[in-house]
């Protein structure tokens, strides 16, 4: 019975390595793409809002701006 015991120890190991195998092979890139999409939506909806606002001289919000940088150089 001990013999028994010794051979299901490798068998339990062997099994575990197949389930964490499988689950660390998933696709992950799924979650990517809507994550990455939905940035895109941000970002669109946000240049929107800031480009369409009525009243504004386009000249005086660009002086007055805090950031003279521009949005495709910031990283993030």
């Amino acid at each position: 019975m001990a013999a028994l015991a010794w051979l299901l120890i490798p068998l339990f190991a062997v099994v575990g390595a197949a389930i964490w195998g499988s689950w660390a092979q998933r696709s992950k890139t799924i979650g990517d793409v809507a994550e990455l999409a939905g940035y895109a939506r941000f970002r669109d909806a946000m240049e929107r809002s800031h480009s369409g606002i009525a009243g504004e001289d386009p000249q005086m919000t660009a002086a007055t701006s805090p950031s003279t940088v521009p949005s495709s150089h910031v990283s993030g």
